[in-house]
């Protein structure tokens, strides 16, 4: 008890202590755990700790990644992403396994230590990428999806490299093979096997029976037992369910010889639609995040920096030999999959690394004769080092890559050729629909928006929008501020609003403003500046649906609209008295005037809102 209480200690502290400090400097989560590895290195090894078999067990946070992607992935989806995932997974795994076969062939090494080598530092790091992608809310761009794409096949690949390795045994190999794995036990199944020693043809079956019980538990049998632990009330049982669930997977699927990750991801798809993803998805999170920060810190804590420095050169070589090979294989794999600007460069960089799996197939080659020790060790450091590197990458893909794309978008203004009376600032979810009314109406507005590529998608469909910074005095002079009656501003940037706001109020004060407000907050803020005419995005929505919610409690609509337009008046006359206390330069929460006045003004709230509530209801009877 307590070598394992000591043990969670180290790890906890050092996870706490590293990835705040690094996550507050740009350098993400993975780096920050990473480092936090490689601090208390030391530590484990005074300890004697197994870090390995840590690792293999961390590595447990993979397969939960993967079933909480499969939860947010329909079946269709994945059908529409097939070409994907053959071309690009396909075609990315097959090209680098050939270049760095070809490069080590070059070094020196026989043909099968070539490939295998090849094969295995042609994998990725679904860990670490997806973490990263997740994390920087890049999963949803098109880069982030090939990468997914690509990790998806990898996975896949991993089952068949596992059968290949074995083929390519060499005699010279063998008599140190037994100190690395043996008869191959150490590849992470733990010795657990139902197709070991069955002819090709039963184990295919096998395996393939398997994969379709992963199908008909996920469609048929999680409702009805799911149903029957909800009805006991107790959260941490359906907590227990939910890892019970993803573990038995994972354990079939080591059973018939496939990856667990793929068979999490299998179910997760399964469960697409079910109405109890959103619990699985709570439930299993927690665990996720625990087990992938374990798994980085191992990977910081596995490295041999003793090894390293003796061998600093050479595997600096490799390590960049690795990194370059891939990056050209991924940027013109993804050039002839038509990935374009900043999301070529985020499947490139992003996916430049070797993968954990590397750590599991390298002992797996070297216990079945194909690679000797001493490359064996050294390839361990090569995987872990290029790991360490990624995190870096994306850095530079932001700091870097991100701005330079962004400068090369850019285009001059529009030259405006109309002045209207009305100037409308933002034309996207918000203006549109401002534009579209006003125009139904009989006016016309000048519209100035600063995504050149929604523009020119709208002049696809017939509709004029100026490309510009709305912010900017000679761009709003050329739309005619000086004579116009009316500003809309539709603008997402609370900051672009404000500076827009402050500038034609004190520049053009005859003209009337309409200013789109982000929160309450902003609300107070646009009214301390002199703006007496804004609307909050969320207000109106937020009505309706409270007008919804009575009704579907049983009010007439026109009850329920009464209701809602007694709430809207209090609220708005309240907001007026409230913006007069608020101040730019303290919290609203740490503000006590402010805070105060709330606390009166709800009581009186309360009260008025209650008796005009229970008069509309008594005049509906």
């Amino acid at each position: 008890m307590g070598d394992f209480l000591l043990l969670a200690f180290i790890l906890l502290i050092a996870g706490v202590i590293a990835v705040p400090i690094a996550t507050r400097f740009g350098l993400g989560s993975v780096l920050g755990y990473l480092l936090a590895g490689v601090a208390v290195s030391p530590t484990l090894q005074f300890l004697d700790v197994n870090v390995e078999g840590l690792q293999q067990f961390a590595e447990f946070g993979v397969v939960m990644m993967l079933f909480i992607i499969g939860l947010e992935l329909e079946p269709k989806r994945l059908w529409q992403m097939r070409s994907r995932l053959i071309g690009l997974g396909g075609g990315q795994v097959l090209v680098t396994t050939l270049l760095i076969a070809g490069i080590s062939l070059i070094s020196g090494w026989q043909w099968q230590t070539a490939l295998a080598i090849g094969m295995i530092l042609a994998l990725s790091s679904t860990a670490i990428v997806l973490q990263t992608l997740e994390e920087k809310g890049l999963m949803k761009t098109q880069g982030g999806e090939a990468s997914f794409s690509v990790l998806l096949v990898q996975d896949v690949a991993v089952i068949l490299i596992l059968a290949i390795l074995p083929l390519l045994a060499l005699p010279e190999f063998a008599a140190v093979a037994a100190d690395h794995g043996g008869d191959g036990g150490s590849h992470g199944h733990g010795g657990l096997s139902l197709v070991e020693g069955l002819p090709a043809w039963l184990a295919g079956l096998i395996t393939l029976g398997s994969v379709g019980v992963v199908v008909l538990i996920g469609a048929y049998m999680t409702r009805p037992v799911f149903r029957f632990i909800a009805s006991a009330g107790l959260r941490e049982l359906f907590t227990a369910a939910a890892l019970l669930f993803v573990i038995g997977i994972a354990l079939l699927m080591l059973l018939v010889g496939l990856s667990p990750a793929l068979g999490a991801f299998i179910a997760g798809v399964v469960l697409a639609n079910s109405e109890y993803r959103h619990e699985l998805e709570a439930d299993i999170n927690p665990f996720k995040g625990l087990l992938l920060g374990l798994f980085f810190i191992t990977v910081g804590a596995g490295i041999d920096f003793a090894s390293a420095l003796t061998q600093f050169n050479q595997l600096l070589f490799w390590t960049a030999v690795l990194l370059g090979s891939k990056m050209i294989v991924l940027f013109l794999i993804a050039k002839a999959f038509h990935l374009a600007g900043q999301d070529r460069w985020l499947f490139t960089l992003g996916m430049a690394q070797a993968g954990e799996f590397g750590f599991v197939l390298i002992a797996f080659a070297a216990g079945n004769a194909v690679l000797p020790a001493a490359q064996a060790d050294f390839l361990l450091m090569v995987v872990a080092f290029s790991m360490l590197l990624t995190p870096l990458l994306f850095i530079f893909y932001e700091k870097v890559i991100v701005p330079r794309a962004v400068a090369g978008e850019a285009r001059e203004a529009d030259a405006i050729e109309e002045e209207n009376d009305i100037i409308l600032a933002g034309r996207g979810r918000v203006g549109g629909l401002i534009d579209r009314i006003l125009e139904g109406a009989g006016y016309h507005a000048t519209v100035i928006d600063y995504d050149s590529r929604h523009i020119d998608g709208l002049k696809k469909f017939g509709l004029k929008s100026y490309f510009g910074d709305a912010t900017r005095p000679d761009l709003l002079a050329s739309a005619g501020i000086a004579r116009a009656r009316l500003l809309v501003i539709a603008l997402d940037e609370k900051e672009q609003i404000n500076k827009l706001v402050e500038y034609v109020l004190a520049n053009h004060p005859k003209v009337h403003i309409i200013a789109r407000a982000i929160d309450r907050d902003h609300v107070y803020h646009l009214w301390s500046m002199g703006c007496r005419d804004i609307i909050r995005e969320t207000y109106d929505g937020s009505l309706r649906m409270g007008r919804s919610a009575l009704e579907a409690l049983g009010h007439d609509r026109q009850s329920a609209q009464a209701m809602v337009d007694a709430f809207e008046t209090m609220d708005r006359d309240s907001m007026i008295e409230l913006a007069d206390l608020w101040r730019p330069d303290i919290p609203a929460f740490d503000n006590e005037p402010l805070v105060a006045r709330v606390k009166e003004l709800r009581g009186e709230w309360d009260r008025k809102l209650g008796e005009q509530m229970d008069a509309i209801v008594k005049r509906s009877l």
